[in-house]
Formats: C-alpha cells, sequence, structure tokens
C-alpha cells in the first residue's frame, strides 16, 4: 500500500487528543462510491457512449473521464454541446437507468473494499455513502453492502452544494453526530477524483485518495495519503492514519507499507 503524505497538519483539539487511548481510530469512515467503492466509471462510460450511438453526437470514455465525479447534470449539459440530440433533463435519468442495468447484473466492487466494510461494522465505526449520484443509485449499493455497513448516506439530489463544495462532507458528519470542526481531522474520507478529494479535504477530514481506478493522476492532489489497493488493509492501518494527521508536527513525508 503506497501513502503519500501532503500536508502539515497540527495536533487537533482536547477531544481528540482524548481518543489517544483508543489508538485513534477513526470517528466515522465516509465513501465516495463510483470509482472509491465500486469500479462503475466504465458502466457510466459504456452507458454514456450507448446513448450517443442511439441519438447522435461526439462522445467517448475519455471524455467520460474528464466529467467523472461531475453533477450529472454538469455531463448532460456538456454531452448536449458535443450534439446528443436530447432534451437535456431528460439525460440524467436515461444515464442513470443504463447504469443500474449493468449494475443489476454484477455489482463491481472494489477487490478488499467489503472486508474494511465488514472491519469497521465489528469496531463499531460507522461508514457514511457520500457521492453525487442520486438517492435511487445509492440505495442499489447500500443494499448490496456486508449487512450495516451504511448508517447513513448523502446523495447528489439531497439539495445540498456538490463537490468539489464541502457540504457533503459535512452532512455527512453530522448525521452520526459530528459537529466539530476540531473532530473532522479524526474521520477517514476515500475519494477517487480530483473534485472529491478537493471537497473531503475541505471539509477537514482526513482525505485518501484512491488511485486504483483512475487513470487521470491525482498524485499531486492535496489529499493526506494515497492509496492503490484495498487487499490486506486492515483497521491498525486506518488508525494509523488518523495517529499521523493528528500527530503530525514534522515536514511533508512519504511512506511505502
Amino acid at each position: 500500500m503506497n501513502m503519500e503524505h501532503k500536508r502539515e497538519e497540527s495536533r487537533a483539539g482536547s477531544t481528540d487528543k482524548a481518543r489517544s487511548d483508543m489508538g485513534h481510530r477513526p470517528l466515522a469512515v465516509f465513501w465516495d462510491m463510483d470509482g472509491t467503492l465500486i469500479d462503475s466509471e466504465p458502466y457510466w462510460h459504456q452507458a454514456e457512449v450507448d446513448l450517443v450511438r442511439e441519438h447522435g453526437g461526439d462522445w467517448n470514455a475519455d471524455m467520460g473521464w474528464q466529467v467523472s465525479g461531475k453533477p450529472l447534470t454538469k455531463v448532460a449539459r456538456l454531452m448536449r454541446e458535443r450534439g446528443l440530440d436530447l432534451p437535456e433533463d431528460q439525460i440524467p435519468d436515461l444515464l442513470i437507468d443504463g447504469v443500474i442495468a449493468m449494475e443489476e447484473r454484477h455489482m463491481p466492487w472494489i477487490e478488499g473494499v467489503r472486508a474494511i466494510l465488514t472491519d469497521l461494522v465489528e469496531a463499531g465505526i460507522p461508514s457514511i455513502l457520500v457521492t453525487t449520484s442520486p438517492r435511487r443509485m445509492a440505495q442499489a449499493v447500500v443494499a448490496k453492502a456486508p449487512k450495516g455497513a451504511f448508517a447513513d448516506y448523502v446523495c447528489g439530489d439531497d439539495g445540498l452544494a456538490q463537490k468539489p463544495d464541502p457540504a457533503p462532507y459535512l452532512h455527512a458528519a453530522g448525521l452520526v453526530g459530528i459537529n466539530s470542526p476540531d473532530l473532522m481531522a479524526s474521520c477517514l474520507a476515500f475519494e477517487d477524483t480530483l473534485t472529491g478529494i478537493t471537497s473531503a479535504v475541505a471539509s477537514g477530514a482526513t482525505t485518501v485518495a484512491y488511485t486504483g481506478t483512475n487513470p487521470v493522476d491525482t498524485s499531486s492532489g492535496p489529499q493526506f495519503a494515497s492509496i492503490n489497493s484495498y487487499r490486506g488493509v486492515t483497521l491498525d492501518d486506518l488508525s494509523a492514519l488518523i495517529a499521523k494527521r493528528l500527530g503530525r508536527s514534522g515536514p511533508s513525508a512519504a511512506q511505502t507499507c
């Protein structure tokens, strides 16, 4: 597991310090969905290409990666600009229908992530799904996750400001009673796109970039650490990230483990 630590951080407040006896276990873990929990980005790109083939326009998988993590309303507008001959307000639902159909045949969990979710459940640490995708897509993923894996979820149609704004992550924290900015450093956030990484970092969460699915290089992003595989990652590894964030006082460093 490759960890690239990005930022100097001061010690958190006294409430966080009191957690030292618990080994700095995360207060909560926030998960982006597409490309972070499930390798669904190829499904989205296929749905986009299929829609263009049926209704005209100029679109390909590379263009899909360029809008990865962006709100569907923005994707629809860009697809229209590329010649897709459909009303803009119909495009998001048609894309969602295409992706859901593929996910019903096979939910593409990223290897190792289900084991982490199960470990978090057993440790009593809540996970929250934080996605720009609509609620019906989040519900489908939650329903196929390990039992009790998610305490709640935040979706793109919840009426919040969307990523890269920190609002989705701040709202997620509030759902599990974390309302103090000083406590956000004790929460982990997993993201795969620069848009999502920016959102999570701005919320104050200890942000980890998952780089195993996204062909776009996010290594120079503002995240605290980067990881290219979940295989073999344990709760101790997650707790170590929190400990390093809270206790960090030296210059930026990299670690391979």
